[in-house]
């Protein structure tokens, strides 16, 4: 007898919606993401494609319709519900585009709740196009299989990012003038945390004095070699999921 194939298959295409999702939910694709189901990935009436809604958690959704600019979709299973995510959020100094593109793509792989943009004195960069920020993230979930998107804020200074720090959440920053090491520092300051990576020009006199002025911070090392901005956010971000998170 022939084996009775996997369902739904491992192949279907994953997509966010932002329509929440419930049992025989219609779902009307549009724009990119209709192109990318109809024109790359050329499903058809029957086909399987796997949605998440970022609240409810997995669904697997059966095409009914695929036109050239929309795809109409049914819900038809809950798969999972949107995970638990650590409680851990990653404030990264901006780099260059492509740089901190890549840290949005890493962040969300490793399971970052939320990436807090962070502007200081020696980025090179000052804005960041929040679309095109989302995309990367919704994307690299999407990719990795997450059903729970991190939250994307707003840039902000430092200054006002420390002024307005919440009581209770360690404030773990990457200081390569020296700190603890990492790894016994993330075992024994439990979560809720957040990881500080400065620009590659690392922290001014001023900034790291107000930095270490905070009673929530905690500065680290990551060893004895000096890392790029998004090699530090990346490398420390892996360390602590094995350490403290979800790993």
């Amino acid at each position: 007898m022939p084996a009775t194939p996997a369902w739904p298959p491992k192949s279907a295409p994953r997509l966010f919606v932002e329509q929440e999702l419930s049992a025989n939910a219609h779902i009307t694709i549009e724009g990119n993401q209709a192109h990318y189901l109809s024109r790359v990935m050329r499903v058809s009436p029957g086909d399987t494609v796997m949605l998440c809604d970022n609240v409810t958690g997995e669904w697997a959704a059966n095409v009914v319709d695929a036109a050239k600019r929309s795809v109409a979709l049914e819900a038809v299973e809950h798969l999972r519900p949107r995970e638990d995510v650590p409680d851990f959020w990653l404030c990264a100094a901006l780099l260059k585009k492509d740089r901190f593109d890549l840290v949005l793509e890493k962040a969300t792989e490793l399971g970052v709740a939320r990436i807090q943009p962070v502007i200081t004195r020696r980025c090179v960069a000052d804005k960041l196009n929040m679309d095109r920020a989302r995309h990367i993230v919704t994307e690299a979930a999407e990719q990795c299989a997450r059903t729970a998107l991190p939250e994307v804020a707003e840039p902000v200074k430092l200054d006002a990012l420390l002024k307005s720090w919440p009581k209770g959440r360690v404030l773990f920053f990457a200081d390569e003038e020296g700190g603890e090491a990492a790894a016994e520092q993330f075992r024994e300051h439990a979560s809720p945390a957040a990881l500080l990576v400065g620009p590659e020009g690392g922290f001014d006199d001023a900034e790291r004095a107000d930095i270490r002025a905070l009673s929530e911070a905690r500065a680290i090392t990551l060893g004895p070699r000096i890392l790029r901005g998004e090699t530090a956010t990346i490398a420390a971000t892996a360390l602590w999921m094995g350490t403290t998170g979800d790993w």
